[in-house]
């Protein structure tokens, strides 16, 4: 399945490390960065993370809030919260049905085996629920500040 930037952005609902059921229509009225990673714990996903803590302030300053979303169950998800103070919520898509739907659910390749997985990946939901900017394959580095500078630069 592909989403066409400008469209509405496919809705979801999963279990939040906040212990509450969330659905994409709960953000109403702020712009959204879901992003998609791999794995909790996981050197890349680690830092990625916490670069989204470091400019958690940056991003609620342009009225938008963060959500990451793995295949991890909630309790890693608690471990990986607690472990690097992450102060925005982490869904667990654990049948990987949203993934599917964002369609970062890729056949990877990794010292010769192919499996399933995330592709990293970044979309960007506007006040209204429209895909305003996705970022495929994203490489950690730099990213967060890309993802930053792209909502402040936007003219709403």
């Amino acid at each position: 399945m592909s989403i066409e930037l400008g469209e509405k952005a496919p809705t979801f609902t999963l279990e939040g490390s906040n212990g509450e059921v969330v659905n994409l229509e709960d953000f109403r009225g702020k712009n959204v960065i879901l992003y998609f990673y791999p794995k909790d714990m996981t050197p890349g996903c680690t830092t990625e993370a916490c670069d989204f803590r470091d400019k958690h302030n940056d991003f609620s300053d342009v009225n938008t809030v963060i959500i990451g979303v793995s295949p991890d169950p909630i309790k890693r998800h608690e471990k990986f919260i607690e472990k690097h103070e992450l102060p925005f919520l982490l869904l667990a898509d654990e049948n990987h049905e949203v993934a599917e739907s964002y369609g970062v659910w890729k056949l990877k390749k990794n010292f010769g085996k192919e499996y399933m997985g995330i592709e990293r990946s970044t979309f960007v939901i506007d006040e209204e629920g429209k895909l305003i900017k996705e970022w495929r394959k994203v490489k950690v580095k730099g990213h967060v500040e890309d993802a930053l500078l792209f909502l402040q630069n936007r003219k709403g």
